[in-house]
């Protein structure tokens, strides 16, 4: 499958109630939204109305963190806009099978630290991984930082998000790919599963690893076995560790 080159946008604020309603109606992927905790008024309204209809949550914080963030009127309402231009996991999948090539997709379950977020990526792409999907609520910002961890490589992957991660984990599974979840909560190791057909690896946060209705619906659960004393590895190396036992085995069989 030819990769799509997506556009590169601005890592800038938009902030102004009216502002913040004309970038969301014009298209513009919001990355974050920082919205003072008691604001009312119509206007106020209005934009919550705009929200809801494109699915858009923002965080309520309080006015000195808005403060803190610009200087100018910001009425209350500070939006970033992302760096991606985000993508639906319903059309890479399909793109994939007709391009003749078996799905290896990559699920980051509120993975929140944004270097790690720009590893993975980077790892990911250099292992063929399709796309990567993230929730989302609780995930990390794809900013600057996540962009330069990346090396440019969440300009390349098609990153998807999400508002309801099991669904779309759910659709994944309906869509012919097994669910691997690489965790803790199993005697398996990760070499047991058979990586060759088509496969979503899902990876969770080193604090509370990958949720337990994801662990339920999954039809592998595989660890990486530990020798040391340190009991874990970062998610990032974790990620990498995985997704190259899935190429090799892969590369093994083209061979």
């Amino acid at each position: 499958m030819q990769r799509p080159q997506f556009k590169k946008e601005s890592n800038q604020m938009v902030f102004g109630i009216r502002a913040v309603m004309e970038a969301v109606r014009s298209g513009k992927e919001i990355e974050a939204l920082y919205m003072q905790r008691g604001l009312g008024g119509e206007l106020f309204h209005e934009l919550k109305a705009v929200l809801n209809e494109y699915q858009i949550t923002a965080q309520q914080v309080p006015i000195e963190k808005l403060n803190r963030i610009t200087a100018k009127n910001h009425q209350g309402i500070i939006a970033v806009i992302s760096e991606i231009t985000y993508q639906k996991i319903e059309d890479i999948v399909p793109q994939v099978y007709e391009s003749g090539e078996v799905p290896l997709i990559l699920v980051l379950d509120s993975i929140t630290d944004v270097r790690n977020m720009g590893a993975i990526a980077r790892t990911a792409e250099c292992a063929g991984v399709q796309a990567i999907v993230v929730p989302a609520k609780g995930s990390a910002q794809i900013n600057a930082d996540a962009i330069k961890t990346s090396a440019g490589a969440l300009y390349q992957i098609p990153v998807c998000r999400h508002q309801n991660l099991l669904q779309t984990v759910q659709f994944l599974q309906a869509s012919g790919l097994q669910l691997v979840c690489c965790t803790e909560k199993t005697t398996a190791d990760i070499y047991q599963p058979d990586y060759t057909v088509p496969t979503a690896i899902i990876m969770g946060s080193e604090e509370d690893g990958i949720g337990n209705e994801l662990i339920r619906i999954a039809d592998y659960l595989a660890k990486i076995p530990m020798f040391g004393k340190i009991e874990s590895l970062n998610v990032s190396v974790s990620t990498g560790v995985i997704l190259y036992e899935a190429i090799r085995q892969r590369i093994a069989v083209i061979s």
